[in-house]
């Protein structure tokens, strides 16, 4: 995955805090919390066990409700109470509070906007890790610097960033900066595919998962597996091309694996 976009900073970063909302934290000190977050669907109890955890001082159930309070979608929009719940989180020392905070403050002070990115991707924001490293390497900055980009994007990767994970399988897919590896392009693709729901991320490591496959690189050549990564991306020029090739039976095969990959993979109605 490639960003050579020029777009100005705090286009590019703000866009960023629309379309990347936080992922929960492998660490949630709440069981509760996190059986929540996984659901695909929220009940009427789940709601009120989220409200109970917040009220009760759990800062990462305060800082979702600040999310969805901000989104509007499955609570009413309303910006004081998401800007609210966010304050009581950050007030207790939560990352990625904080910096759903200093991203409001952002579109007012593009040093500001900087100074987010970095101390966020300090205190372990796989997401601020993964945009350091975007510009880093395409000079946002006033400096290009690929090897601290690399590394930013290695951290954001091993902490579930999807779109690192696809940038550090690039990395080793065509042996930028590093040496080729395409058994390492394949594990970090993969785990971008993994990832749901496919905010963009994970589609394309679906994507470049397939094409692996298909030309047997990194793993073995399987034109079924390759079809159904395909098939999982919504890629449609690469459909066509992998079943050119295939028979009906095999193409029948990729189907079901991408309909059975979906139902042990359902959208979690928080993310």
């Amino acid at each position: 995955m490639t960003h050579h976009s020029r777009m100005p900073f705090l286009v590019v970063f703000l866009l960023f805090a629309a379309l990347s909302p936080a992922r929960t934290s492998p660490g949630s000190s709440t069981s509760r919390l996190a059986e929540i977050l996984r659901l695909p669907e929220l009940q009427s109890a789940d709601w009120q066990d989220l409200f109970l955890l917040a009220e009760s001082g759990d800062r990462e159930a305060q800082y979702w409700l600040g999310v969805l309070y901000d989104r509007g979608d499955l609570l009413p929009l309303d910006k004081a109470k998401s800007n609210d719940w966010l304050q009581k989180s950050a007030d207790q020392g939560y990352a990625r509070a904080e910096f759903s905070l200093c991203e409001k403050r952002a579109g007012q002070d593009e040093l500001e906007g900087e100074r987010c990115v970095w101390r966020a991707a300090e205190d372990g924001v796989s997401q601020a890790q993964f945009w350091l490293g975007v510009f880093l390497r395409d000079d946002r900055f006033g400096v290009t610097d690929d090897q601290e980009a690399l590394r930013w994007f290695r951290q954001a990767a091993e902490g579930g960033d999807p779109d690192a994970q696809v940038e550090l399988g690039s990395h080793y897919e065509f042996g930028e900066h590093m040496e080729q590896d395409y058994t390492q392009a394949a594990y970090w693709y993969r785990r971008a595919a993994e990832h749901v729901p496919d905010l963009g991320g994970a589609g394309q490591g679906r994507n470049r998962l397939g094409l692996l496959y298909l030309d047997g690189n990194g793993v073995p050549r399987d034109s079924v597996r390759a079809d159904m990564w395909f098939i999982l991306a919504g890629a449609d020029r690469n459909i066509a091309y992998a079943e050119s090739d295939m028979t009906p039976a095999q193409i029948s095969q990729a189907r079901q694996l991408a309909a059975e990959w979906k139902k042990l993979h359902p959208d979690p109605a928080i993310y």
